[in-house]
């Protein structure tokens, strides 16, 4: 392993800076409001600008790679010197690019995303397990053997996937319950090979490598996180109607594992740098 597990890295900087991860969502009306042009130009302002206000305040960054993507490769260039700032400024990054294939594809996208030298290698990123969790193996195993994390969506914030996430099989587990529980014994089998399991010296318990993406405006998810042995990846927080207060019902015994992120309540404050401060200290102040 190039570097300690994820689990731990998350751990040290979230106990030093707070558990709020800041979404960089560089969409078409957030540079509009900083006032900056829709170009490449633009975007790169924006995005880097964000890590320039905040990278020694937040423990966490989610870059959103599809808003980066549209650009074509200077978009892809400017969010490789995203992820370059974040790590430069001893945050960590979540890259939220929810890939999801089988085989050979997957291995390549694992390979872009979680290996040391890669030009988008990030700390962790989000994967969507919807061709089953089994097809997530060569990101797993790649994320594991480099210190990286990965997210799996499990219960997202669109109504629209109530029906393959609450849809039941055979055992009458709703699909995302299933994922939960695979993350979990994934988790649990990483732990058990680590010689400082279920600790990692400090006293705090160790998580695993697999974490679940859990929308934070979901007050009932319909699933059990009870003592999830993960982070969990909790978006939708301002914006989009999710409340840091709501936090402890919704997560309950697993809320000390939780990432609550907010992007555009967040870069809605921009440009101003003392102002984005602000707004992420307030947020890591709520969290406690």
């Amino acid at each position: 392993m190039s570097q300690a597990p994820y689990g731990v890295r998350l751990r040290e900087v979230t106990a030093e800076r707070g558990r709020f991860c800041v979404g960089i969502d560089p969409h078409p009306s957030i540079l509009d409001s900083w006032g900056l042009p829709r170009t490449v130009a633009g975007l790169e302002s924006c995005a880097r600008g964000m890590v320039e206000a905040l990278g020694s305040t937040v423990a966490t960054f989610k870059p959103q790679s599809a808003l980066f993507e549209e650009y074509g490769s200077a978009g892809i260039a400017v969010l490789e010197r995203t992820l370059a700032d974040i790590r430069a400024a001893g945050a960590l990054s979540v890259l939220d690019v929810k890939r999801g294939d089988i085989g050979s594809t997957m291995a390549g996208y694992a390979r872009a995303y979680l290996v040391d030298g890669s030009p988008l290698a990030a700390d962790a990123i989000t994967l969507s397990p919807y061709l089953g969790y089994g097809s997530l193996q060569p990101a797993i195993d790649l994320a594991i053997a480099n210190g990286r994390g990965i997210y799996v969506l499990a219960r997202t914030s669109n109504p629209e996937g109530d029906h393959v996430q609450l849809a039941t099989g055979p055992d009458g587990r709703p699909v995302a319950q299933q994922v939960v529980d695979a993350a979990m014994a994934t988790n649990a089998r990483f732990l058990e090979m680590r010689v400082s399991a279920p600790g990692d010296g400090s006293g705090t318990p160790m998580i695993g490598p697999i974490g679940l993406v859990v929308g934070a405006t979901r007050i009932d998810t319909g699933i059990d996180l009870d003592g999830f042995n993960g982070s969990i990846l909790a978006p939708g927080v301002g914006a989009q109607g999710g409340k840091l207060d709501d936090l402890p019902t919704i997560f309950g015994t697993s809320l000390g594992n939780v990432l609550p992120t907010s992007s555009r309540g967040v870069m809605g404050q921009g440009p101003d740098a003392e102002m984005l401060r602000q707004a992420a200290r307030r947020n890591i102040m709520t969290m406690g």
